[in-house]
């Protein structure tokens, strides 16, 4: 699934290509992509004539403005938005067509039909998964604290928190799974036992290896490519994801994958230690009180072993 670094190269192609562009019509073969309105020949007739003033992104969802209107977009997993001119041979799974008044024409393709799209008038007709999300990565408003204050009062795993959404918008598996390598951090450990000084560097990695991804274009593990068609270069780049078998890059030990939250996780066991769990601690201050006692029982002076007998 495209994750916040490939929506946002989508979404830079897209400016640079339909901005300012006026839609003569709009065809929609497959409904089901149409989530609002209920009636996909509504969504055709309301954006005809409508003309692109932005495009703007908040996590994992494109925001096309066209006042009064807005058109919500999400990609899912494998939803690809291509320019062409109107008589261009179509590639198969395209299921939207945006018309424009200069012949060209925006074409939505999805293979896997998973992606969706919302007309609205203002935003409390917003998708509900679009309000519920947290703050941007990036938000100045979001700093070591605040994560900590977020993360706190959950004891799941944290990579399970970090990929709700709620918590910070536009993370999934690829980047978590990087993010939580850089710092150090075990994705089974759970969000509630981060200290405030973990949670200061794990937001730096979130955004260290989300710049870094972004001007790469993004990963293209699969079938992403921007809106130019351009795959990304991040894939390159990666210390952890897909590289299961393969040495470590920091310490060269093998990197295993686990399953966290229900999706495949990468990590290097010796950068990122599996936490304790409740009953190995247990064990371990069980052994630390039996060697107390046997240290204190071969140090006793005769007579003190078993205690005072007078």
């Amino acid at each position: 699934m495209p994750e916040l670094p490939e929506v946002e190269n989508v979404r830079r192609s897209l400016e640079a290509l339909v901005v300012g562009k006026v839609i003569q019509s709009v065809q929609v073969r497959l409904p089901r992509i149409i989530r609002q309105p209920e009636d996909p020949r509504l969504f055709e007739v309301m954006l005809a004539g409508q003309t692109i003033d932005s495009i703007g992104r908040r996590g994992k969802y494109l925001i096309f403005s066209m006042p009064p209107l807005t058109m919500i977009s999400h990609l899912r997993m494998e939803g690809q938005y291509r320019l062409a001119d109107q008589g261009d041979p179509e590639v198969p799974h395209t299921h939207v067509i945006f018309q424009f008044t200069d012949g060209t024409e925006l074409r939505y393709r999805d293979v896997r039909q998973f992606g969706t799209m919302d007309l609205a008038f203002n935003p409390s007709e917003f998708p509900a998964g679009l309000k519920s999300l947290g703050p941007e990565p990036f938000d100045d408003a979001l700093d070591g604290r605040e994560l900590y204050r977020r993360l706190h009062s959950h004891k799941a795993p944290i990579k399970a928190v970090l990929l709700q959404q709620t918590c910070i918008a536009g993370l999934g598996n690829i980047y978590v799974d990087e993010a939580l390598f850089l710092s150090g951090i075990h994705p089974e450990r759970s969000a509630s036992q981060l200290t405030k000084r973990q949670c200061d560097k794990l937001l730096i990695d979130i955004r260290d290896v989300l710049t870094r991804a972004i001007l790469t274009g993004g990963s293209s593990i699969k079938t992403y490519v921007n809106g130019y068609g351009r795959h990304g270069g991040f894939q390159m780049a990666l210390n952890v994801y897909g590289r299961e078998g393969q040495a470590c890059n920091h310490c060269g030990q093998e990197i295993v994958k686990l399953r966290v939250a229900g999706r495949g996780t990468h990590v290097c066991l010796h950068c990122q230690p599996k936490p304790r769990t409740r009953r190995s601690v247990q064990t371990t201050a069980t052994k630390r009180v039996t060697n107390q006692a046997t240290t204190a029982t071969k140090t006793a002076a005769p007579g003190q072993i078993g205690g005072n007998l007078e």
